[in-house]
């Protein structure tokens, strides 16, 4: 009896390990991964964008968002000081130049999404360390009424910046924190050369009026009247036209300007990376790529499906400078510091 007893007791332990493991399986998806439920990122775009990303996302796939919305340069700065205990597990959004400095820093990890196949080669790593989302085009964003109430000639050019009318009148980012500035620092220094790029920037300081962190808050400046002229992505300043500020106007060099691939990309040692990789699937969808263009983000997506917005297209064909966004990454830190010792230098000078 006593044998009998065992034997039944054996049988119905192994019976309750196994109905617990069948319960366990029944709670995971394809491929023995249990549904994510939560993603915590990093966002380098507007406000409205970078909230409206994170709730389409989760209305999409049910995964809950949180998100920090920052410049490049100061999620980069992040990603750095979180190496040894990753918060966050995407980055979305920043030129692309920042994510090739974060991958020879080892901060990202690759992933190729399935849906990268539409993306040009020239916007995306091949190993998968980041994928082009949309493209920006650097130009100045001007207060219409600075100009008319001094008769003063709008500038048409990089070297017009340089004008002693414009004294005080500039507003840019700092490169150091935005990706926005470091684009206008590093396409100078390759289309000059790096003494004459850096020159130009000593002489440009002496009409800049404040540096801001953020690569958009140039344009906001100009709307607002507090300078006449913002560089930053033309974009930005498409945006305050379509929100009613009629003062505002936007100009694209005429000696040629840089643009930017802004990118998502994982970051490495994610703590949500099954999310992660749904985000980075998500994010290359033309319905992904079109969400921007519906709260004033009017860039140029990256998947040839989707849209053009209407507001961007007479963009579509200024004249582009050559710019080599592998020597930018890995230069990034070295021409930063080269920037901040002029600053310094020039304001002694002043």
């Amino acid at each position: 009896m006593k044998k009998v007893l065992s034997i039944f007791l054996v049988t119905a332990m192994i019976l309750t390990m196994l109905a617990g493991c069948g319960s366990k399986e029944g709670n995971k998806t394809e491929g023995n991964q249990q549904k994510p439920e939560k993603l915590t990122m990093y966002i380098g775009v507007v406000e409205e964008q970078a909230l409206r990303i994170a709730q389409e996302f989760e209305k999409a796939t049910g995964i809950k968002v949180e998100f920090v919305r920052m410049s490049g340069g100061e999620i980069l700065s992040r990603i750095r000081a979180e190496k040894d205990n990753p918060k966050a597990s995407i980055w979305y959004g920043g030129p692309a130049d920042s994510f090739v400095a974060a991958k020879a820093e080892g901060l990202l990890q690759p992933y190729i999404s399935p849906n990268a196949a539409k993306i040009d080669e020239k916007l995306k790593d091949p190993e998968g360390y980041w994928t082009g989302i949309y493209n920006e085009v650097l130009g100045f964003v001007l207060d219409n009424r600075f100009f008319d109430e001094r008769n003063i000639e709008k500038p048409k050019t990089w070297d017009d910046l340089l004008k002693p009318e414009y004294k005080d009148q500039i507003v840019v980012a700092n490169p150091g924190a935005s990706g926005t500035a470091f684009l206008f620092l590093s396409g100078m220094v390759q289309a000059r050369g790096e003494e004459e790029g850096l020159r130009y920037m000593a002489e440009l300081d002496k009409n800049v009026k404040q540096y801001t962190k953020s690569g958009s808050a140039p344009a906001t400046s100009a709307a607002l009247g507090e300078a006449a002229i913002g560089i930053t992505f033309m974009h930005n300043g498409l945006r305050h036209i379509e929100e009613g500020y009629t003062n505002v106007s936007v100009v694209a060099p005429e000696d040629g300007t840089w643009y930017s691939t802004a990118a998502v990309g994982i970051i490495a040692g994610a703590p949500e990376l099954e999310a992660a990789k749904i985000f980075v699937d998500w994010a290359l969808t033309k319905e992904a790529q079109e969400i921007g263009q519906q709260y004033g983000s009017y860039q140029f997506p990256t998947n040839p499906d989707a849209n053009i917005p209407e507001q961007a297209k007479p963009l579509a064909n200024v004249k582009l400078n050559p710019y080599d966004l592998e020597w930018s990454g890995e230069n990034r830190a070295r021409l930063v510091e080269a920037w901040d010792e002029m600053v310094k230098d020039s304001k002694k000078e002043q």
